[in-house]
């Protein structure tokens, strides 16, 4: 049974939403530690930044930018606005500042530095894939570089045009196609346009009873075409899939027509074409609309909170888990350093709250732990209630048998809360001149606690080299039966070369990726901020392979070109 969407499901056609121009989020939002007792003292031990005598920066002053003027010719713009109508293809500043970079900390210090070597010449807004293919015609018959954009999120360079690009440069921005089209009720499929934001597909999809279950840390600022084009991954990944596991058909237009992926459950046709697109960045042709599996919203939810004496403990048990018979929808811990971070981001607990609190560390204590190795922990399950009852179960023997404790559902429902906001805390240390990034991957069970202490000395010796004291922590995320995500952050405060300090901070962690055992990425893509490392993580004839690929189905390298591998 297909269930076409109703009117009221459309999103708006008129103006799209996008972040602010200088960091994370939408104006009016951001992170405040004044109700958080512990984070000051925290941030003061981790990095040397005191917040008590540090002034934040205010918000930076865009008529004080040098934006690049637009190189699109008036013939050519006069072809896009009789394509997408008028408003709908502009050349103004702001956007094509907002539409120059994604989010990462590199996007953000050099746009708070008033760094723009070059930007898109004209940004697009098409009402539909109709729309699309006859931009993409018209670019690619005027030889200019098409680069998709969705939320802005993205935090590998993929978005950026090169500085040196000579073409006219089309930002294509899909925030127009929005809507949940249909969803097969029988199969558990549903078509989407690709330019559905995290929040906007959910709720369309749970207005009629259904999940798509993928909920990557952007998810309010990301939409469903960029999750493909960098393979992403969501918190709920171990029971829904990543993001290429829950696509199952595809439409991309691309010059001249539309690649077009079926919906079925599996096939034997040649090396996969829709894997070729996902994690394509662009590359391929412009993702409209994907068809992904979607689920019944479960009848019982919840995420459980558990400490556990060290991260060698939680470990053994997250992989004990990964090879039994239940499938959680969350199983992450945080190592020592991570769990200290957590506990000083927490508003100040109160009456029996605080007691309680109180009485757990000193149980702890008296069992012989050491406060300073805890790691907290967190496992969702959901299902129908006695399955998720079921679950919970088997995961708590599992559990007691490697020496860690439940402490009940009241943090995970917190973390539950909070889970999109950490981006702001990054937004905030940078207004204090501090860096606090990001950079994760992926590898075996047998080599995750070598990866682990690789990264933490190869950033400490980083941190010695660029003479800055700095901070490494980590969660493990994502598990899969053979291995799972080690998901590592980093702060310092900046010196007089921010960006400088940032690479060689950026470059050990990487190296140490590969180095260990570990790939480049497991969910951020590649773009152009991990493409150094492509090599030594796929081999030299996995990049010939690659590079056959885009040359051969984007001759003139008019789609997001010198992204992935130049």
């Amino acid at each position: 049974m297909t269930e076409p969407a109703s009117r009221t499901d459309a999103m708006r056609t008129g103006d799209v939403k996008h972040m602010k121009w200088w960091g994370w989020g939408v104006e009016g939002v951001g992170f405040h530690h004044e109700d958080k007792p512990g984070f000051a003292p925290f941030v003061h031990r981790a990095v040397g930044l005191d917040l008590r005598a540090g002034e934040r920066t205010g918000r930076p002053d865009f008529s004080q930018l040098k934006v690049p003027a637009s190189r699109a010719p008036e013939e050519f713009l006069s072809v896009l606005i009789g394509i997408v109508g008028p408003g709908n293809a502009v050349v103004d500043d702001l956007s094509r500042v907002v539409h120059t970079y994604g989010k990462s900390l590199r996007d953000l210090v050099r746009l708070r530095a008033g760094e723009i070597a070059r930007t898109p010449d004209v940004v697009v807004y098409p009402a539909d894939e109709a729309q699309v293919q006859s931009v993409v015609d018209a670019a690619v018959e005027a030889d200019a570089v098409i680069i998709p954009f969705g939320g802005g999120s993205n935090i590998a360079g993929s978005l950026e045009p090169h500085p040196d690009e000579s073409r006219v440069v089309v930002a294509l921005d899909l925030g127009r196609l929005s809507r949940v089209l249909e969803i097969d009720t029988d199969s558990g499929l549903a078509r989407i346009q690709a330019g559905a934001l995290g929040p906007d597909l959910e709720a369309q999809l749970n207005n009629r009873g259904w999940t798509m279950g993928h909920f990557p840390d952007s998810f309010t600022h990301s939409s469903l075409g960029g999750w493909v084009a960098t393979r992403s991954s969501g918190m709920q990944s171990d029971k829904y899939g990543d993001i290429a596991d829950i696509v199952k058909g595809l439409r991309v237009v691309r010059a001249g027509g539309v690649l077009v992926i079926r919906a079925v459950p599996s096939a034997s046709t040649g090396p996969s074409v829709r894997e070729m697109v996902v994690g394509s960045e662009g590359r391929l042709g412009v993702i409209t609309e994907a068809t992904v599996q979607v689920h019944r919203l479960p009848e019982s939810r919840g995420i459980y909170a558990y400490f556990f004496k060290n991260f060698d403990h939680g470990l053994a048990a997250m992989q004990e888990i990964a090879a039994s018979d239940v499938s959680p929808s969350v199983t992450r811990i945080s190592d020592a350093h991570e769990t200290g971070f957590s506990l000083a981001t927490s508003k100040a607990s109160k009456g029996i709250a605080k007691k309680a609190q109180a009485g757990l560390m000193a149980y702890l204590k008296r069992r012989g732990w050491n406060l300073d190795e805890i790691c907290l922990s967190f496992i969702g399950f959901e299902g129908d209630t006695a399955h998720a009852k079921r679950q919970k179960s088997v995961v708590d023997r599992i559990v007691r048998k490697h020496h860690g404790i439940g402490v009940g559902k009241g943090p995970g429902a917190l973390y539950d809360q909070k889970k999109f906001d950490t981006p702001y805390i990054r937004d905030f240390l940078l207004d204090h001149g501090t860096a606090g990034d990001v950079s994760e991957t992926a590898g075996p069970w047998s080599k995750l606690r070598g990866i682990h202490a690789a990264v933490y000395d190869a950033a400490d010796n980083a941190y010695e080299e660029i003479g800055r004291k700095g901070w490494t922590m980590c969660h493990m995320s994502h598990s899969y039966h053979s291995g799972a995500c080690l998901y590592f952050t980093f702060a310092f405060v900046f010196g007089d070369d921010p960006l400088g300090e940032y690479d060689t901070v950026k470059r050990a962690i990487q190296q140490a990726f590969v180095d260990a055992g570990g790939t480049i990425s497991h969910h951020h893509g590649v773009g152009l901020e991990h493409a150094p490392w492509l090599e030594e993580d796929i081999s030299a004839q996995g990049v010939a392979v690659m590079s056959g690929l885009f040359e051969a189905a984007d001759p003139g390298g008019n789609f997001n070109p010198r992204k992935i591998v130049v």
